[in-house]
Parts: C-alpha cells; structure tokens; sequence
C-alpha cells in the first residue's frame, strides 16, 4: 500500500491507483500486456510517477474549476492543484482560479444552461494554452468573451482560445473558436524533430514518456535490412511516427489519417524538418485498398482506443508487410487485434507508462512476418 498524494483521491474521478505502491503498478501493467498477448518477456517503461501530465480539460462549476466525480457525470470535486499535472499547468490553474475567482456562469449539464463549461489547459515543453470552452446557445457570451479577452491581457499563457460547444455535446474541443491570445497551434519537439498541432486537436499529454516510446521504436526499425524498403504510418495523427523515422527508410514514407486538420499539420510538419521522402495524405485506414504501397513493406499503426477496424485488419493483412509495429492505448483492443494477424509472430513488446496513478497505459508490440 502507498499513502496517496492527492488530497482529492478517492472521490476525484481521476486517478485510481495511487493507494498502490508504484512498482506494484508497474508490475500490474506488464502482467496486463503479458496475458494479453501470451508474451512475457514484456519490457516496462516509465519515469515520474506525479507531475508528468500536460493537458487537463477542467470542468467549471459554481465553486470553480475541477474534474467530475468518481462514478458520478453531474457531480464535481473541486479542485485547487493537480498532482499528476506538471508545475506548469497547475500555475495555469491557479491564475485561472484567481481571476475568475466563481465570478462566470457555470454551464449546468441537466438543464443545458449556462456559459463556461471546460477550461482546457495544455502545457506541452516551451509553450502553452488554454482553451475556455463555452456553451455556444448561452445569452451571455459576449461577456464572457470580454471577461476571456481581459484574462488574456494578464495570464502569462502563450495563447488563449475561446471554444463554441452545443449545449447537447459533453466535448471539450471543437471546430468552431475564437483564437484571443497568441495562435491555434502548439509546438513539440521529439528526438530534435519540430512537430505543431492543433490547440484543438490530440497529441500525447507526457512529452517524456513519448519522446522514451519513438526512440524504442526507431531503435526497433533501425534493426532490420531497410534499403529497399517503405514504411506505412497508419493512422499518423500530425506524422510524428513517419517523420522520425523517415531518414530509415530513404525509399518511402507514407503518413495515412482520416481528419484533415491532423493531415494539414502533417504536410507541415514535413517541410518544417526538411522531409523530402515522406507524404501525407486523408485516408480512412478501412480504405487501404486504394494505395499502391511497395514492397517491402513496414508499418506502425497507432490506432484509437476502439483499436483497428476488422476491414483495416484485413486490408493490412493482404500488404503483407515484413513488420508491424503496434501502437496501442488499450491493451482489451490489442489483445483482440494480435491474433487476427496469424502470419506473424511477436518479436518483442513493451509497457510505456504514459498514465501513472491510472489503469492507462501505451503499449509496443513487434510483429514479424513468420
């Protein structure tokens, strides 16, 4: 047993496991990914155990800001300080609180009524945003938006966005904004490669966690005979995976994702690391089909939490590529998808501890052709 550190454990709907002594955690999630995919010689990744995330999406209430309650979607635990969010977030928190103070219309989620609804706060190295998510039917906007603009003039964030939400969609990220402060975009740098991506849009929330899971991986590829090869980024997101792995294969690299926007920062994120043999193109991964991709082939796919679709698995299957590098966020996916792919065998895999205190994690599976 451990003492929790937060003073919120137990009823926030957040962590978990911090009653659970780290190493036990770890251990917990190796044994999950052993037994999911019959491997044990799983390897475990991890670093700090608090202070590690970068973004938060707090909820507003007539008390303040905080998240929703264990087992509860109305209910909200206030909150002041957030354990496992980096020191940069929870200043952001507190200059928020302190501003704001309970001076807002808090969005009410049974009746639909109400202004503020979400401040999501991200804080990725070197950079930072908050955006104020506002209920888009509320009477009342044009004096949030004034109240919004004067925050902006003294928080010490690099951007400050305003977000519209229907009332009857509980998202905390949307298409339709406002940028008040500074830009829509955010900037990360993994293994000396420049990545942007959307305020509004995924990136993972622990920079060093990540930067640990794309050196595993490149040091994975770098392995093999690549010369003639081209390699699949499956459900690429902004193209962090193909375009650090890009110098590896000089025949090729495709960056394959359905959403547009991650796409467009895609393409710039090429040019802005000098890539002159990478694409990225909008594609639902069920549509492979429709590429003419070489042979031989490597792929890494990172799909959601829904984990690949079976066409895609198909789809994936008929490329026969030589490696499939698995990125998965859920493991009960994962241990469903491994076994469709019965051409392959497992060559290594590995725990990225992403969440400490959580049930969550990132896990690398290597599949080789047999």
């Amino acid at each position: 047993m451990s003492q929790p550190v937060c003073p919120y454990f137990g009823t926030c709907g957040g962590c978990a496991m911090q009653h659970i002594d780290y190493a036990i955690q770890l251990e917990n999630k190796k044994k999950n990914l052993a037994q999911a995919i019959g491997f044990d010689a799983v390897t475990v990744f991890s670093d700090q155990e608090y202070g590690y995330r970068n973004r938060m999406d707090m909820v507003f209430h007539p008390g303040g800001l905080g998240f929703r309650e264990r087992q509860s979607w109305t209910l909200i635990v206030d909150v002041k300080q957030c354990s496992i969010s980096n020191e940069r977030l929870n200043a952001l928190l507190k200059e928020i609180l302190d501003f704001f103070g309970t001076e807002f219309d808090a969005f009410h989620v049974k009746k639909h009524t109400g202004t503020f609804r979400f401040a999501v706060i991200r804080t990725p190295k070197n950079d930072s945003c908050i955006s104020f998510v506002l209920g888009k039917n509320s009477t009342r906007l044009d004096e949030a938006i004034r109240k919004i603009e004067a925050f902006a003039r003294v928080t010490s964030a690099d951007n400050v966005l305003a977000t519209y939400m229907s009332p009857e969609t509980d998202m905390s990220i949307g298409s339709e904004y406002l940028v008040i402060k500074g830009k829509d975009e955010l900037k990360a740098t993994y293994l000396g490669k420049t990545f942007w991506y959307s305020a509004q849009g995924f990136f993972q929330n622990n920079d060093v966690m990540a930067e640990k899971m794309h050196m595993y991986v490149h040091d994975l590829l770098e392995k093999y005979d690549r010369q003639w090869a081209h390699l699949l980024d499956l459900y690429g997101g902004v193209g962090t995976f193909g375009i650090i792995n890009a110098e590896l294969f000089p025949k090729g690299v495709t960056i394959v994702e359905n959403f547009e926007g991650c796409v467009v920062s895609a393409k710039k994120n090429i040019q802005v690391n000098g890539i002159t043999n990478a694409e990225a193109i909008v594609l639902d991964a069920m549509q492979l089909k429709k590429l003419r991709l070489p042979s031989p082939l490597f792929v890494i796919t990172d799909p959601p939490r829904s984990g690949m679709h079976p066409k895609t698995v198909e789809q994936l299957k008929k490329l026969e590529p030589k490696v499939i590098i698995y990125v998965s966020c859920n493991v009960q996916e994962l241990k469903k998808d491994v076994p469709k792919f019965r051409d392959y065998k497992i060559k290594s895999a590995a725990v990225f501890d992403f969440f400490p205190q959580t049930n969550h994690m990132e896990s690398v599976v290597e599949l080789v052709r047999k």
